[in-house]
């Protein structure tokens, strides 16, 4: 793990080299709200898969999250400065140009980022977030108040536990989260995603009731593809096998 400065906060930061035959192409991966380099790509075992198939394999904790800078207001987490973290990380590891995964909140990252900086992405894999990247504004506001109840007791809605559990089990600050939530609001319209160039995959379980439409998605991207993975819900499709299969092969069509 290393360090660097990102507008102020210390962002913790990941690179871990091919461990069978090196192809010199990085992929960055953006993890989701209320989780962690570690919990969602190494823990899943994405970070063996991707150094097995040859990849340099590089990501961050998000700010409020893991072990970087955890800022409590709002202002801190609009998208555009979540996706600059992001660059700067390419920035500081001295990387020209990466593919990009994300996943639900990184996904969305992954988005702005594809936009912002369209030379620096060499393809996108959005993971959790379908059409919601347009017509939704991320987790429902709910989320936030749950981060601040007084216990997990105390909340009855099923969404509003199911993301403090998660935090609490991460052991997370939960005012940083509660403002993440405030922040991260901003939405991309049709023809911004429109512009979204990279060969892009958009991957969503078959019971994910939080993403959107995969399709939908995936048709307003000019090079989209959609992946449908199959029997899963949001939390329980980011390490299935058969995702990790798609992007394996989506990487080695792609140009």
């Amino acid at each position: 793990m290393q360090h660097f400065t990102s507008d102020g906060v210390q962002i913790a930061c990941y690179d871990a080299p091919a461990t069978q035959g090196d192809r010199s192409e990085p992929i960055l991966l953006v993890h989701g709200f209320a989780s962690s380099y570690a919990t969602n790509w190494l823990h899943t075992h994405w970070v063996r898969t991707l150094a097995h198939a040859g990849r340099r394999v590089i990501g961050l904790d998000n700010r409020g999250h893991g072990k970087s800078g955890k800022p409590h207001l709002p202002a801190a987490y609009h998208t555009d400065i979540l996706a600059e973290d992001c660059r700067r990380l390419l920035d500081h590891l001295g990387i020209e140009r990466a593919d990009v995964m994300g996943y639900s909140m990184g996904a969305r990252i992954t988005a702005f980022l594809a936009l912002a900086h369209p030379g620096r992405v060499r393809s996108a894999i959005f993971g959790g977030l379908g059409a919601h990247l347009v017509e939704g504004v991320g987790l429902p506001m709910g989320v936030a108040e749950a981060m601040e109840a007084p216990s997990l007791d105390r909340l009855h809605e099923p969404t509003q536990r199911m993301f403090r559990a998660f935090a609490e089990q991460g052991k997370n600050d939960l005012h940083a989260l509660a403002a993440c939530i405030r922040g991260t609001r901003q939405t991309l319209s049709v023809e911004s995603v429109g512009r979204i160039r990279a060969p892009a995959l958009v991957a969503i379980g078959s019971h994910d009731h939080i993403a959107g439409d995969s399709n939908k998605l995936a048709a307003m991207l000019p090079e989209g593809r959609a992946f449908v993975i199959a029997g899963k819900d949001h939390n329980s499709a980011v390490g299935d096998r058969t995702y990790k299969s798609a992007v394996l092969a989506f990487l080695e069509d792609r140009p």
